[in-house]
């Protein structure tokens, strides 16, 4: 009488814990956590929730477009697009309410599904041409510029209706005044968090990261996998477009044209790896915090807006460097 041997668990079942690296979130946490102890140390301002309040505003409109940029970083891609996407995104908007007429819930409705086509588009030209990431989201990112450009005739929107503006509005928590777009914001990195860790395409996600011929040979769909993951960047890309209108109150002409880099900045520090399949929604969160806690921090101790991006720059190096390392040692 023969006997099988145990059967061997699927590829999505495997804990996501296994594919990160001790540091993809211990080491920016860390990093936010020091910067908040020195900047509290250097100003009695900083450490109060009314700054911390500010510094989530004006980190909410990256922190959107940083979740789908995760997405498609980890899945081994990368989308410098992603900014004028949204830019034509809350364009569309604009126009269709201001000067057509349209209900904002309609507006809303129709730019979103200009974003989705774009990010489907943009999944198309990976997978179905099987062009580079690289070079398909950069060529997208200059025919949307040149897109928002002709559309908008280089002019802003006003006047826009209370309904594309909600998400830039407040909410009182004790002195604190909390906006819309923050709730937004942490909503939508808790139900993705939730996707990419409680649910199968969650976990095929991360697998065609880490190995896509790996992946395909336990029958996970890989194509399919990344059009919808594109598809999907495009929809958050529109979700950002619409927190951008309640941040600035305008339909503005010049959006969106250096987020992408952002983006990329907030992800990289946040411990996702460029390389794919290893990290955590949330850290692109945490990332993009950083950046912002330094740009304040930096502005209370009157240093210039150079010293910012110095900073900056020094640590998505860092960043880079300890995701090396981290793949090196496993």
């Amino acid at each position: 009488m023969t006997t099988q041997s145990p059967p061997t668990p699927p590829l999505e079942r495997k804990s996501w814990l296994s594919r990160l690296p001790t540091s993809s979130v211990l080491g920016p946490l860390a990093a936010l956590l020091v910067a908040i102890v020195f900047f509290s140390l250097q100003s009695d301002r900083f450490l109060t929730g009314q700054n911390f309040s500010l510094i989530f505003q004006q980190v909410m409109v990256v922190g959107v477009l940083a979740i789908g940029q995760t997405l498609i970083i980890l899945t081994s891609g990368i989308d410098l697009s992603n900014g004028v996407i949204m830019a034509l995104g809350q364009m569309v908007m604009a126009k269709l309410a201001v000067e057509a007429g349209l209900s904002p819930l309609l507006t809303i409705v129709i730019g979103l599904g200009v974003a989705a086509l774009l990010g489907l588009l943009n999944g198309i030209l990976v997978t179905q041409v099987r062009l580079p990431p690289f070079i398909v989201t950069l060529g997208m990112y200059n025919i949307v510029l040149a897109l928002v450009q002709i559309y908008s005739k280089g002019q802003s929107v006003n006047n826009l209706p209370d309904g594309l503006t909600f998400f830039g509005q407040f909410f009182k928590i004790g002195n604190t005044n909390i906006s819309y777009g923050v709730v937004l914001l942490l909503a939508l990195y808790a139900l993705v968090a939730y996707v990419l860790n409680a649910t199968a395409p969650g976990r095929h996600l991360y697998a065609v990261g880490n190995n896509p011929e790996a992946a395909r040979l336990n029958g996970i769909p890989t194509q399919r996998i990344l059009l919808w993951v594109y598809t999907l960047a495009g929809l958050i890309y529109g979700i950002a477009a619409i927190v951008l209108l309640g941040r600035v109150g305008s339909g503005s002409a010049t959006a969106g044209q250096t987020e992408n880099l952002d983006s990329i900045t907030a992800v990289v520090i946040g411990g996702i790896s460029l390389f794919g399949g290893r990290g955590i929604i949330w850290g692109s969160l945490i990332g993009a915090v950083i950046v912002g806690v330094f740009r304040s921090g930096l502005t209370q101790m009157g240093l210039p807006s150079e010293a910012q991006t110095l900073v900056t720059g020094i640590l998505v190096i860092l960043a880079v460097a300890v995701d090396q390392w981290s793949r090196r040692k496993g």
